[in-house]
Parts: C-alpha cells; sequence; structure tokens
C-alpha cells in the first residue's frame, strides 16, 4: 500500500452524523472487491485524517457496507506556515482497511477516553476488551487476522461497533445514553 497516496489524494466525504438512520442500521458484507473498493477506502482514509479521526467506518460516510479504516498512530502536528498561517503536517501514515472483520477472542478490560467523528463534541469513558483477536479480508478480498492491543483493540471494537448499527453512546449509562440523545436530536431541529 503506498502510503504517501492517503497524504496526497483522495476525496473528503461527508461524514454522517448521529442519530443518523444509517448509523443504526446492520451493514452489509463486502461481496466485490474492486477498484471502486479501493477508492472508497482511500476516500474513507483522506477524510478520517483530515477530521482528524483515528477510524472511520462506511456506515459514517452513508455506505453501510462492513468496511473500516483506522490509524492510530499517525502523527499530527500544526506548524506556521512561512506566510504565518497555522496548517496541519500530517506524517508516518499506518494505515489499516478491515473488511468483513469479525472479532474472534476476546481477553481483559479497559476503560478509554472516546470520541466520534459521527457524535461530534461527545467524549466519554467506554468500556472494552483489552486485547482482541480478528479476522478480516484486506482490498483483495484476502483472509487476514490480527490480535490487536490496548488502543488499536479499542479502536477496533469502535469501528465495527459502527458495523453492527452501534455508535459509542449506546454503551454508556442509560442516564448518559439520554442525555446526549436528547441533546443531539435537539441540535438536530436547530
Amino acid at each position: 500500500m503506498n502510503l504517501d497516496k492517503y497524504k496526497l489524494s483522495g476525496s473528503e466525504l461527508p461524514i454522517s452524523t448521529y442519530p443518523d438512520p444509517v448509523l443504526s442500521k446492520v451493514a452489509e458484507p463486502v461481496t466485490a472487491f474492486n477498484k471502486e473498493l479501493e477508492k472508497l477506502a482511500e476516500d474513507m482514509l483522506f477524510t478520517m485524517y483530515h477530521a482528524p479521526g483515528i477510524g472511520l467506518a462506511a456506515p459514517q460516510i452513508g455506505k453501510s457496507i462492513r468496511l473500516f479504516v483506522l490509524d492510530v498512530d499517525y502523527e499530527r502536528e500544526v506548524i506556521t506556515n512561512s506566510a504565518g498561517k497555522e496548517e496541519v503536517r500530517l506524517s508516518e501514515f499506518h494505515p489499516l482497511v478491515f473488511i468483513n472483520p469479525i472479532i474472534t477472542g476476546k481477553n481483559g478490560t479497559t476503560t478509554h477516553e472516546e470520541g466520534c467523528l459521527s457524535v461530534p463534541g461527545v467524549y466519554e469513558e467506554v468500556k472494552r476488551n483489552k486485547s482482541i483477536h480478528v479476522k478480516y479480508q484486506n482490498l483483495k478480498g484476502e483472509a487476514q487476522e490480527i490480535e490487536a492491543h490496548d488502543m488499536l483493540a479499542i479502536c477496533i471494537q469502535h469501528e465495527n461497533d459502527h458495523l453492527d448499527g452501534v455508535v459509542f453512546i449506546e454503551r454508556l449509562s442509560n442516564l448518559k445514553k439520554n442525555f446526549y440523545k436528547k441533546k443531539m436530536a435537539k441540535e438536530k431541529l436547530q
């Protein structure tokens, strides 16, 4: 995978925000591994890096298919350019593309503050598994497996939830969940 192309090319896609109905649908398996799928993954990575975020699932950009991208290790630095304006420099890319993922093993628990590009401005502690084993396909449809720990495991679980129609606020206490649902529904009306 040519990492530079994700920094330099791609189209920014609109991100669906909660409570958009696409976010609560269970996504369909990917069956066609072709240039269109590669372009979608490229555009999703471009969108994720520039949002900025560390993961983005296809339902978040209105596509109800079992695909997500992530990069928990890239560098994002705000610099002042020669014209005196601030700009963001992205580097050290480590993009991952997961197609039709299945979490086949889980170990330990951890709590980590999560946010979501589809739920802007909301950050809450969420309980997740500390390590997971995942089977998935790459952009060529080839079977892959990964043992993920800590932040990578948390991010995979968060993005995989999107494929199952679950936004992270669904994992909060009923009190917090209802608070955010009402708040976001009210904001959508304004």
